[in-house]
């Protein structure tokens, strides 16, 4: 197989990684309060970075330490990254996994319109033609069988794509012209996640004692597939592909939802939401390429602002990742490939 082609392969892996997760959550949160299955990912996924980093051998000395500028990073971005995962777990448990993959990926619009905002040179008009064919997307999609009052569930994913657009800008801005490394980054934002959930779900932290084996395995599948290894992963295989062609594979996220909700969830589509299924796919693929065309006219960005749209598609945690790494993958990259926005996380759940 050649390189080219296991690359590929490892970053398709880690969509439908990402678009499995919706799954995977709203199984666990049958079995388990939210904020239990919340802590205990947080908790296992920080186990597993902090373990990695101590693992580091043969590096430079205090390669093992964090730097101020990763804490000063982390602790807000730890932050933000609680509140996505919180209202984007309480709403894959109100709503199918297909809707909740298809929904979030409005991150892909929203991010460069909250990126620019304030910002001159605005984005071209067609851009808010594709922005509103998802906007129509999403009303097909919480239409079900027929036209109908908003469910909790959408509503919250809704909320959710906003406060992740939010999440991903930070990214970029806390992140640029600073030398952070994306595994001590991610080890600070899942250390910062645990400390946040640790005292609401302390309550009912003994129901952990009444879980499945399958409950179980759903959340280790959470916190060391959908986080750590998708993270590994990712990194991983961006540094040996161009930014565009990472961004097109991962972006294939939501389909991978809808893919896995049906198949595995037993969830149907309806003609009104494959139809909407379709044009979310189709719009934030084509508002993908007009901010592309756009930003590529455009003067050359700041690594920061790079790295802002191109993670922004991605799964929550390995979100952060992308930022990180695509930052300098990028830079020696530009002459043969514009950087492409992957407007996630992703994500995944």
């Amino acid at each position: 197989m050649s390189d080219t082609r296991r690359t590929d392969l490892v970053l398709l892996l880690v969509a439908l990684v990402w678009g499995s997760s919706y799954l995977s959550a709203q199984t666990a949160t049958s079995a388990l309060p939210v904020l239990v299955v919340l802590f205990v990912r947080y908790a296992f996924s920080a186990l597993a970075c902090l373990g990695l980093v101590a693992a580091r051998r043969g590096g430079p000395r205090g390669a093992r330490r964090w730097t101020r500028d990763e804490i000063r990073a982390g602790v807000p971005l730890g932050v933000t990254q609680a509140a996505v995962l919180v209202v984007e777990t309480y709403g894959v448990a109100h709503t199918s996994a297909a809707n909740a993959g298809l929904i979030i990926s409005l991150t892909i619009v929203l991010t460069p319109l909250l990126d620019r905002a304030g910002r001159r040179g605005g984005l071209p008009p067609v851009f808010f033609a594709a922005a509103g064919v998802c906007v129509l997307a999403v009303g097909l999609l919480m239409s079900g069988n027929g036209f109908h009052g908003l469910r909790l569930g959408d509503l919250l994913m809704l909320v959710a794509a906003l406060v992740r657009a939010v999440h991903v800008v930070l990214v970029g801005r806390l992140t640029a012209r600073r030398s952070i490394r994306p595994l001590h980054l991610t080890a600070v934002q899942t250390l910062v996640g645990s400390a946040l959930f640790l005292a609401p779900a302390a309550h009912d932290l003994p129901t952990l004692a009444h879980a499945d084996t399958a409950t179980w395995a759903q959340l280790v599948y959470l916190a060391l597939f959908c986080s750590v290894f998708a993270f590994l992963a990712q990194t991983w295989a961006v540094q040996r592909t161009s930014a565009s062609r990472a961004s097109l594979l991962l972006g294939t996220e939501p389909i991978w939802a809808a893919a896995v909700g049906i198949t595995l969830g037993g969830e149907h589509l309806t003609w009104l939401t494959g139809l909407g299924a379709a044009l979310m796919v189709g719009g934030t693929y084509w508002g993908q390429s007009v901010e592309r065309a756009h930003r590529s006219a455009a003067e050359p960005m700041s690594t920061g602002e790079t790295a802002v749209t191109t993670a922004s598609a991605q799964g929550t945690e390995a979100h952060n990742a992308m930022a990180q790494r695509l930052e300098s993958a990028t830079a020696h990259r530009l002459e043969r490939d514009t950087p492409c926005p992957t407007t996630t996380t992703l994500t995944g759940s």
